[in-house]
């Protein structure tokens, strides 16, 4: 067992030996709460919930940190927009709402679209307005090793010495006089305009709850500086993987990078980055309205459909939203449950191994070779639809012991996939599943009795009945079974 992963800092795929033996450490960038998620949010985080999912079931214990960013320039803005006199709200607007109150609703919104989805929740979920002591403590290293400066305007910033750095720039690959000035504070504070802050002094009009004490005067942190400061306190100063999305690179992880090993920390073993989600090929924008949101899709179908499309594609591709997008993985999820649906009701929900003894099927086989592959989760689609042909074609062969063995693989790759762990909340209700299901069967038994005394017209009347309610019934040699219809 050889797992692989491409590494942006390298810019090679290279095998994954983990700092800790039997241990992996993940930590990938959570949302900045100023609005309600968007696609690519929830790409990313299915991706990496993907990755903790196949790192544990290849028997390695992970510790994920998934940050918040809770105070931003954006932040302040839309609360400070609130209580103007003439505020129009959008949807989702609070008029008169608070900074940390506006974060926090947010915050909420993205923990229910992770958990409708799947996502499993972090080992640790930080918040960068909890770690205001571990960024004081990392700022002041980093001027103690000559990487960074108190602004020379008395703002009460604080930026990071880019030129100090002779490795700037190496995570993207670019020539330091090649890049934009640093838009994230008033350059005349700074030795060069691609400085960044670190620290960003009070200003003017800023509400009092925002700003931090501190030795360089009253402020708050730098966007960059909080994820080096939150991954050090809970992962360490080296971890094993950092992650987020592809627009994060620069000059979010650049910075990060910088700053952390600046400050003496090897920092992350594997920079990994999730590709972005388009519409119909081109960029998603609200100003030429071809944006949908995660909300949007769940209104158009299950969350494990959406789960099914968001986690379709290679982690590192472009993914495309078309029209079609959520009828074609509704179809897929429905050829997978189609198979477990029949598979349990021949041989029971826990069919447990086969007359192999349990062995690995071949499709198992193939999809762990796909997920070691840089978690290639195309090709470990491929062998889940072929492990479902397999076993409805060992159904309708009466194989039993070549149906359990598919049964098996297919629970354990929807497992991996997550496709498992939004299951209850298509059902919307449990109870109101479950009911369905003794409604069906008892009207089932009805018709089997029917068909046993001849009495075809009561038999197809059953039929017609459970059709019309959507209610798909299939006969077989060990009798009938049935599904769901597909809208």
């Amino acid at each position: 067992m050889t797992l692989r992963f491409y590494d942006t800092a390298s810019a090679e795929v290279r095998n994954f030996v983990p700092l800790v033996e039997g241990k992996a450490s993940l930590y990938y960038c959570g949302a900045t709460v100023q609005g309600m998620p968007h696609v690519g949010h929830i790409r990313s985080a299915i991706a990496f919930d993907q990755l903790t999912r196949w790192l544990a079931f290849r028997g390695f214990r992970v510790t994920v940190v998934r940050n918040v960013t809770d105070i931003d320039d954006k932040i302040l803005a839309k609360s400070e927009a609130s209580f103007a006199p003439d505020f129009v709200p959008e949807p989702g607007d609070v008029a008169q709402e608070e900074w940390w109150a506006l974060a926090y609703r947010y915050e909420q919104e993205f923990l229910r679209a992770y958990d409708t989805l799947g996502v499993s929740r972090p080992t640790y979920e930080p918040r960068a307005t909890g770690h205001i002591p571990e960024m004081h403590a990392l700022i002041q290293q980093l001027i103690d090793r000559g990487h960074a400066y108190p602004a020379l305007d008395d703002s009460g910033d604080v930026y990071f010495d880019v030129r100090s750095w002779s490795k700037y720039g190496a995570l993207t690959r670019q020539n330091i006089d090649d890049m934009q000035a640093a838009p994230d504070a008033d350059p005349r504070g700074k030795k060069d305009p691609r400085d960044f802050a670190l620290w960003k002094g009070s200003k003017e009009g800023e509400p009092a709850t925002a700003s931090w004490a501190s030795p360089w005067g009253a402020g708050r942190p730098g966007w960059h500086l909080e994820c080096s400061a939150m991954v050090t306190k809970y992962l360490g100063t080296e971890f094993d993987f950092h992650g987020g999305g592809l627009d994060l690179r620069f000059p979010h992880h650049e910075n990060e990078m910088a700053q952390s090993q600046a400050a003496g920390h090897p920092f992350a073993s594997f920079w990994m980055h999730n590709g972005m989600v388009t519409y119909e090929g081109e960029k998603m924008s609200k100003s030429i309205g071809n944006t949908i949101s995660p909300a949007e899709m769940l209104e158009l179908a299950p969350p494990r459909v959406v789960r099914y499309y968001l986690g379709q594609a290679h982690y590192r591709s472009v993914l495309d939203y078309r029209p079609t997008s959520l009828q074609e993985a509704a179809a897929a999820v429905e050829r997978i449950d189609g198979f477990l649906g029949k598979a349990a009701a021949r041989l029971g929900q826990d069919a447990g191994p086969g007359a192999d003894g349990g062995r690995t099927p071949g499709s198992l086989e193939a999809f762990s070779e796909a997920m070691d592959d840089d978690l290639n989760v195309p090709r470990a689609l491929a062998a889940l639809h072929e492990a479902v042909r397999t076993g409805n074609t060992a159904l309708a062969e009466g194989d039993d012991d070549a149906a359990r063995e598919a049964m098996r693989a297919v629970t354990v790759m929807t497992g991996v996939l997550g496709l498992d762990a939004v299951a209850g909340t298509d059902a919307r209700n449990s109870r109101e599943s479950d009911a369905l299901g003794v409604l069906v069967e008892a009207q089932l038994a009805a018709r089997a009795a029917a068909r046993a005394n001849k009495d075809w017209a009561a038999s197809d009347s059953i039929r017609d009945m459970l059709n019309e309610a959507g209610v798909v019934v299939e006969d077989g040699p060990d009798g009938a079974t049935w599904s769901l219809k597909r809208d």
